[in-house]
């Protein structure tokens, strides 16, 4: 559900066995409930890692300079990802609805934008892209790294009037271009 203040997720089940709320803010081992459908999700690309959902959340919440998150394990197990009120400083430049539509935080791209930013050469189809960064979804290839790279413009198609003609294909706009020359710059330094 989502409130004024907060967004609330809230799963009927219990936490496995040896596994606690105060574990799931550590880098902990993932105790699947079925295991026979945890695996094929994560071969068929729709999680890319098991184990790691807590993490991201608790990351990717600071890094959008939100309060740190809430696990609650009660007759449900509930996740409480809280948002900033009106007034209340945050690290977001852009207004929130604009931030998370164009994948963009503090002007800076975000890391999906970026992988498919490096990997984008001259013209490549979708089906490229995704095999070349080993995302087998997709779906979630597009939603979350594909469309956020072409919302916030560092990614143009090539017949932009027809987005499903049989040749479509991808490529890297100035800003993109700039982007991929200040990620390559920033990865020599290092």
């Amino acid at each position: 559900m989502l409130f004024r203040d907060r967004l609330e997720i809230w799963n009927p089940g219990h936490l496995p066995f040896g596994l606690s709320t105060a574990k799931l803010r550590q880098p902990h081992n993932s105790i699947p409930a079925n295991p026979l459908l945890a695996e094929p999700m994560y071969l068929a690309g729709y999680i890319e890692r098991m184990g790691t959902g807590t993490g991201d959340i608790i990351r990717l919440c600071k890094e959008k300079g939100l309060k740190a998150p809430e696990f609650i394990q009660d007759e449900a197990f509930k996740t409480i990802i809280w948002r900033t009120h009106k007034g209340e400083p945050t690290k977001r430049t852009t207004g929130e609805a604009t931030g998370e539509a164009t994948g963009e935080v503090n002007g800076e791209a975000t890391e999906e934008i970026k992988r498919v930013v490096l990997v984008l050469n001259a013209e490549m189809k979708r089906i490229e892209i995704q095999e070349v960064l080993e995302l087998k979804h997709q779906e979630y290839f597009r939603d979350n790294y594909l469309l956020p790279a072409i919302d916030a413009g560092y990614v143009e198609l090539t017949f932009s009037d027809n987005p499903k003609h049989p040749n479509q294909r991808y490529r890297l706009t100035i800003k993109g271009i700039v982007l991929k020359k200040q990620i390559l710059k920033t990865k020599k330094k290092k």
